[in-house]
């Protein structure tokens, strides 16, 4: 706060007003009338010229600040966490608060990534034995009971090797067996934070070095749904597993998340359906990471796995909530796109975050034609219905 304070006072020039206020969401601020409206508003007897600036104002919008690829980048700290340069108005400002830093840079990795090193290694080796040896246990009552020990022990280790403080909400809620568990998605260890307080089947592509190693172990102490990349791409043989997983009543509830990448934590953006297709209990859980004390995000774009996990290891620590959300159940008359939008609705509205209807694939293709010319059949429609064109 300390330095917060330095920052502020050093800028000479002073900021607009709208980037102090609460409600302003970037640097721009936006009109929220939907084209319809803004369509009516402008059109008088016939089409002109004029009629497109709304277009032409969304794509300045779009240009300047885009809601959508924002997300996919490290989320702006309101003061600095002496980890990295995340505010805007950051510069040199004094020589103590450069010691600070030095002291806190000789801590983290110094002290700090040894010691977390050290323990993944132990909870990643204790997996990889431990649920090898459950697995050659006969498949009883015995057997699940060992391996969901073994999978909360090491997971809990790792934990330990993030120095994570989680707070687990409305533990009531926990999914049951059976059921299936959807979160928004943040990073990699949305898994471990989950799994820090219950067992889950896991569901993924199967993966080759030590990710593989790990799958292969697990998979014999616990029911995983683990598939092969020619399998992955075959929409209705990972629906048949799944429900079939789903439909028995004794396996561990099923983790997924339906956004499919990474979100900087800010947001939620569009569930994919195939998630509410299988059938039985949707169990929503919001995760919030508290940036202050570490980034969690995983920006897969600009840093590959291995910088990610350095990262996480000097930060600070890994703070977060999670807060467990009673069950949900498809209405009648409800397909599985409104399903998965219901779902994201309440845990973008539990979890503090933004929703978005965009899918989170844009972060690495381009936005479909189809959706352009939806928007463009939408404009024409308009124009018909009110004349203008003859």
């Amino acid at each position: 706060q300390w330095a917060t304070i330095r920052i502020e006072k050093g800028v000479k020039k002073p900021q607009p007003q709208m980037l102090k206020t609460p409600a302003a969401n970037g640097i721009i601020e936006r009109d929220e009338t939907p084209m319809e409206k803004e369509i009516a508003r402008l059109h008088r007897a016939d089409f002109e010229f004029s009629d497109i600036f709304y277009f032409c104002r969304k794509g300045f919008e779009a240009i300047v600040e885009d809601e959508v690829t924002q997300r996919f980048s490290s989320e702006e700290l309101v003061s600095w966490n002496l980890l990295t340069r995340t505010n805007v108005n950051f510069h040199y400002i004094s020589l103590r608060l450069t010691v600070v830093w030095g002291i806190g840079v000789i801590v983290r990795y110094c002290f700090l990534l040894p010691l977390r090193f050290t323990l993944a290694a132990i909870g990643i080796t204790s997996m990889i034995v431990g649920t090898t040896m459950v697995g050659q246990l006969p498949n009883s009552s015995v057997k699940n009971y060992l391996s969901e020990v073994v999978h909360l022990t090491c997971s809990r280790i790792l934990v330990r090797a993030l120095s994570g403080t989680i707070r687990y909400h409305n533990k009531e809620n926990k999914p049951q067996k059976g059921g299936i568990c959807v979160a928004n998605h943040t990073s990699p260890i949305d898994a471990i934070i989950l799994t820090n307080d219950g067992c889950y089947a896991m569901v993924g592509q199967v993966h080759g070095g030590l990710m593989g190693v790990i799958q292969r172990a697990t998979v014999k102490a616990c029911p995983h749904v683990w598939f092969e990349r020619s399998e992955i791409k075959d929409r209705h043989l990972v629906t048949k597993r799944l429900r079939e997983h789903v439909a028995d009543k004794s396996k561990l509830p099923i983790l997924i998340f339906p956004e499919g990448t990474c979100i900087n934590n800010t947001s939620v953006m569009m569930f994919k359906k195939g998630s509410f297709e299988i059938g039985g209990t949707i169990y929503p859980v919001a995760i919030k990471y508290d940036p202050q004390f570490g980034d969690a995000f995983w920006n897969s774009s600009k840093y590959n796995i291995v910088s990610y996990l350095l990262r996480i290891m000097t930060s600070w620590a890994i703070v977060c909530n999670v807060w467990y959300m009673p069950p949900m159940f498809r209405k009648e008359g409800e397909d599985a796109v409104q399903f998965a939008n219901r779902v994201k609705s309440a845990i973008a509205r539990q979890g503090g975050l933004t929703e978005l209807p965009w899918d989170g694939g844009l972060k690495r293709a381009k936005v479909k034609d189809t959706f352009k010319e939806e928007q463009q059949k939408n404009y024409s429609k308009m124009l018909v219905r009110n004349g203008s064109i003859g």
